[in-house]
């Protein structure tokens, strides 16, 4: 699934399941959107925090949208490269497809925004 794909997709469906106006599920998706806020934590730091996680937990639509906030928060390729080795060493070999994966979602995110792989890290040299 394309970026924009993941992005219409996920859009589509938040609503469709907000529109139901489920109390628990709207509180539990509020919760999600605050925790992410800054706080005594950067946000850039909860995204990787978020990112490391949706690895472990093997989730791949999470590790896509945690990659995109990453980027969009200035995570740099070798910034996102140890939250990857975190994710792996705790998670184990089981984690790897899903590391392949997260990688190719990297490259394609620093495409679309017409980035080199590691323009994060120039930007800051």
């Amino acid at each position: 699934m394309s970026l924009e794909e993941f992005r219409r997709f996920r859009e589509k469906m938040n609503e469709r399941i907000l529109a139901a106006d489920n109390l628990d599920i709207r509180r539990f998706f509020a919760l999600d959107s605050r925790v992410y806020e800054e706080g005594a934590l950067p946000v850039k730091t909860k995204e990787l925090l978020g990112l490391v996680a949706s690895l472990v937990l093997r989730c791949d639509d999470c590790i896509t949208y945690h990659i995109i906030r990453c980027a969009e928060e200035g995570v740099s390729d070798a910034e996102f490269f140890e939250a990857f080795s975190v994710g792996l060493v705790v998670g184990g070999s089981i984690v790897i497809p899903h590391l392949r994966r997260a990688v190719a979602t990297l490259d394609e995110v620093r495409a679309r925004a017409g980035e080199p792989k590691d323009a994060a890290s120039a930007a800051k040299g």
